[in-house]
């Protein structure tokens, strides 16, 4: 395997009692090659060795293999390990055909911080695939007149594995009158002829049958057979001659069906039945009969399904032009497919930290976005925004991902929730664009103590009283939620005339009602005050400034009134005479 860093950004850290992600991403890319058709969970290599990733932090930082928008995930990451499994088994004849190399797209995908490393699969062909002609039975009509040399083209076998696993020779069965010729055509395939070794003598033997076979070069070898069945005939000189080797045309990918793409012609000297050329497809695959047609009359090359050039950007295929005994030549069309833009962007949401504290500072990562468009060069080209006026923002990243991040303070107690949508828009014509909506919460932080809504409050208790009896009651508001929100009483310990404030009132603690603890004495106390404190149950707690109750004793009638005898004068005179007051 192979790792090459190629970009790294720091940014902000935020840390409270909130797991926040870290605007910090890097960028890398490692290589991994394996052959095809590995069991399911087979060990490809040590991508957290390669990289050079702590294994113990793989779970915490949500390492995961992403697919960059394909349905397809062909390797996973084993977390306990740090290495690369296969996700199911890879035929690598399915995935990439005939291309000699085979390299699958995946990427790993890493938070906190956000780290992204592009992953080459190099799927390694092996020989599962035996060499196959496209029919059972090779028909020639050769005449007897035929020359010594002559050659006829034989139909090339297919074998759907790559490189020397593919058919690298041919070998006829000894006969009389033919011997065989191997050639290699463009790209390196073989294909061979029968070479006429011997004259045909049409009233000695009318027919003849050989057996064709083809070999690849993969270890074991593997092999292909087909018959070739000779009917001797009167002569036919010339072979079919194509107008160009090598056709090429255009075609953009939303073409109506049976548009023509290109019409191909070859003359055949010969007269009569001779020189009538007819064309055919030159072992193609199934997929590309599905897509094209090809007039065996004309020539005329159209379009039969839909091409996607997402899909499939070009096509190469072998045309054939025999002539009424099957004499042949062969050319080659290649079809480029345009793209046009036909993709709208899409959005994934990576990763949200959802709900974020209120106090989160400007700047704080909350999110990660990746917008995927499968078109091409200009028609891919994204630009993101958001649509609302809200206090965050999309930060670029790195390749198509982007930071959602605070850009203010914000403050629960004023939006407690955020419905944030976000656009992608492609530099297409006309512009092809998507939308996406994020709920985000933001949650609560103990910033407001508890305020009353007096600034005082007086209280009225008649003398003799009940103990226990409810004297007032007083309220505080905090705008905060649940236990931040939450308001404790007490009463300030303190003293009147001498007596505990404790043992003159209570108060209870989550309503706020004022309870007498004694039945008060007027003629003891006639007014006295305490003052109330309120706190939260947030952590920390908030408490506001304290309150001042006054509580004022109203008299009743309780006493009977009493006679003081200061002094008195004894004896009295008995000739005293009408009221006399002494002193």
């Amino acid at each position: 395997s192979v790792f090459i860093p190629l970009f790294s950004a720091t940014g902000l850290v935020c840390g409270f009692a909130f797991f926040l992600l870290t605007v910090h991403s890097s960028y890398g890319e490692v290589s991994f090659s394996f052959p095809e058709e590995m069991k399911r969970g087979s060990v490809i290599g040590n991508i957290a060795k390669d990289l050079g990733l702590e294994v113990s932090r793989l779970s915490a930082r949500k390492a995961r293999i992403d697919t960059e928008g394909n349905s397809k995930r062909y390797c996973d990451i084993n977390l306990s390990t740090g290495k690369l499994i296969v996700a199911e088994r890879l035929d690598r004849e399915g995935l990439c055909g005939k291309k000699t190399s085979c390299v699958l797209k995946q990427e790993l995908v890493l938070e906190n911080p956000l780290e992204l490393h592009r992953i080459s699969l190099h799927v390694q062909d092996i020989n599962d695939n035996s060499p196959q002609f496209t029919e059972d039975l090779i028909k020639f009509e050769i005449g007897e007149s035929a020359d010594k040399g002559a050659r006829f083209s034989l139909d090339e076998a297919h074998d759907a594995d790559v490189g020397q696993n593919m058919v690298q020779g041919y070998t006829l069965e000894r006969n009389d009158h033919f011997v065989l010729n191997v050639n290699t055509k463009t790209g390196g395939r073989k294909y061979a002829e029968l070479v006429l070794d011997k004259e045909l003598d049409r009233e000695q033997q009318q027919e003849l049958k050989l057996l064709l076979t083809a070999v690849d070069g993969g270890t074991p070898q593997r092999s292909g057979t087909v018959v070739i069945h000779v009917t001797v005939l009167d002569a036919n000189d010339n072979a079919p001659v194509f107008s160009q080797a090598v056709y090429k045309a255009s075609l953009p990918e939303n073409s109506p069906l049976e548009t023509v793409v290109v019409t191909v012609s070859a003359t055949d000297a010969d007269d009569g039945a001779n020189g009538e050329v007819t064309y055919n497809f030159d072992h193609v695959s199934d997929e590309y009969v599905h897509l094209f047609s090809l007039d065996h009359k004309t020539g005329e090359v159209r379009i039969i399904g839909k091409v996607d050039y997402e899909e499939e950007s070009s096509y190469e295929m072998q045309i054939s032009a025999k002539d009424g005994l099957g004499l042949a030549s062969y050319s080659t069309l290649i079809i480029e497919i345009t793209d046009v833009n036909d993709n709208a962007p899409v959005i994934y949401l990576q990763s949200l930290t959802s709900p974020i504290p209120e106090n989160a500072s400007p700047g704080t990562e909350v999110g990660i976005i990746n917008v995927q468009d499968r078109d091409s060069e200009n028609n891919r080209e994204v630009r993101c925004s958001i649509q609302q006026n809200v206090p965050f923002k999309l930060v670029p990243s790195i390749k198509n991902y982007y930071s959602l991040v605070t850009t203010g303070e914000l403050d629960r107690e004023l939006v407690s929730d955020y419905n944030i949508t976000i656009t992608a828009t492609d530099e297409g014509s006309p512009p092809l664009s998507s939308s996406r909506s994020i709920q985000l919460s933001v949650a609560d932080v103990n910033d407001n103590p508890p305020l009353f809504e007096e600034q005082s409050y007086k209280a009225h208790v008649t003398e003799n009283n009940i103990p226990g009896a409810s004297v007032c009651s007083v309220t505080a508001r905090d705008p905060d939620w649940r236990q931040n929100g939450t308001v404790i009483y007490s009463l300030l310990p303190g003293e009147v005339n001498g007596v505990q404030v404790s043992s003159l009132l209570s108060i209870n603690g989550d309503t706020g009602v004022i309870h007498a603890v004694r039945s008060f004495d007027y003629e003891q106390f006639r007014s006295f005050k305490v003052q109330v404190v309120a706190r939260d149950n947030g952590s920390p707690p908030l408490s506001t400034s304290y309150v001042k109750v006054i509580i004022d004793i109203t008299d009743v009638n309780d006493n009977n009134p009493s006679i003081y005898i200061q002094s008195l004068t004894s004896p009295i005179p008995e000739n005293a005479s009408g009221p006399c007051l002494h002193p």
